[in-house]
């Protein structure tokens, strides 16, 4: 990997020299603590939260540290898809804060989001460049966890206004997708060291977004919510397929060496769970066919994440003390 530090560096010099795209284990950490907490396993969503806590600190300390004394270098990574991981970790936490009640925490973190959103969206589509890896798809992911932390607001605040920007964003990230993918390296699906899985994950938290909007009461019965049911049950459904592609060429082509894009793997296994756990009860009062039987795969697939976060970690650590020696 080319983030390596001098040996001597040690800890601190390893963690200045992460690219931007260190910001999926965040993601995958928060997504997956989401998961846990949905399960009823809450011991483990905290300490799991906790984790993405000190690790979205740490980055966003280090992300403030170029931004004010190396502007040059603050630029060049700006100007990247791994930029926005930025975004899409803080929309993670928000959401985490919103489903335990925690308003305030869950609405600065969504001011945060739309602060940083549109500098870095316009960076990178500007710069975008064709035969990219899976991370160009971090524009749709950003713009759909907006989405997300909004819908959740939009449900637990007393006043529903959210819902609107919410669907908007939704929308534009799903406009975004078909652009993302003409820029994607197909290549990647077979040798890609890890963020190829994004282009399914863009998918599951596109469905997330679209179960959030599914649960706004105001729109319960209303042609709005009879078009975004079908729409959201065929994004998830694409996921799943994306899912079973990836799997496929893992298990053909298998890249057992550590890489810290490997958490962009976790993110979109620990995304594609929680969408399912989600759209299975988000339409449960609906007129419509059911999905509450999504929920078993749901949970079977926030093992395996779970396992792929597991594993990781361990793949993270036993790097670091490799480069620490």
């Amino acid at each position: 990997m080319g983030d390596r530090a001098p040996a001597e560096d040690g800890l601190v010099g390893w963690w200045v020299a992460l690219p931007p795209g260190a910001g999926t284990a965040v993601m995958a950490t928060g997504i997956v603590s989401i998961g846990l907490y949905l399960v009823g396993q809450e011991a483990l969503s905290w300490i799991l939260l906790v984790l993405a806590a000190i690790a979205w600190l740490a980055l966003a300390v280090d992300f403030a540290r170029q931004l004010l004394r190396e502007r040059d270098r603050w630029e060049a990574k700006a100007d990247t898809p791994p930029a926005l991981t930025a975004v899409a970790a803080t929309t993670i936490l928000g959401t985490w804060f919103a489903l335990q009640g925690w308003s305030g925490f869950a609405v600065a973190a969504l001011v945060v989001a739309v602060l940083i959103w549109p500098e870095l969206l316009t960076a990178v589509v500007r710069h975008w460049q064709r035969r990219v890896p899976g991370t160009v798809f971090l524009v749709c992911v950003a713009t759909q966890g907006l989405a997300v932390l909004s819908g959740t607001l939009a449900i637990s605040l007393p006043s529903g206004w959210l819902a609107w920007p919410a669907l908007g964003c939704f929308l534009l990230g799903l406009a975004l997708y078909p652009i993302a993918f003409l820029r994607f390296d197909l290549g990647q699906v077979r040798s890609g060291a890890g963020d190829q899985w994004v282009a399914g994950g863009t998918l599951a938290i596109s469905a997330l977004a679209g179960s959030k909007l599914l649960a706004v009461p105001a729109w319960h019965g209303t042609a709005l919510h009879d078009a975004l049911r079908p729409l959201t049950l065929v994004t998830l459904a694409l996921s799943a397929c994306w899912y079973a592609v990836l799997v496929y060429a893992e298990a053909r082509w298998p890249r057992p060496r550590y890489d810290m894009r490997r958490w962009a793997t976790v993110f979109p296994m620990g995304m594609t769970a929680v969408a399912t756990l989600s759209v299975a009860v988000a339409d449960a009062d609906a007129d419509a066919v059911a999905v509450g039987w999504l929920r078993t795969p749901g949970q079977v697939l926030l093992w395996v994440a779970v396992t792929a976060w597991v594993l990781a970690l361990v793949g993270m650590l036993r790097h670091l003390t490799a480069h620490s020696r």
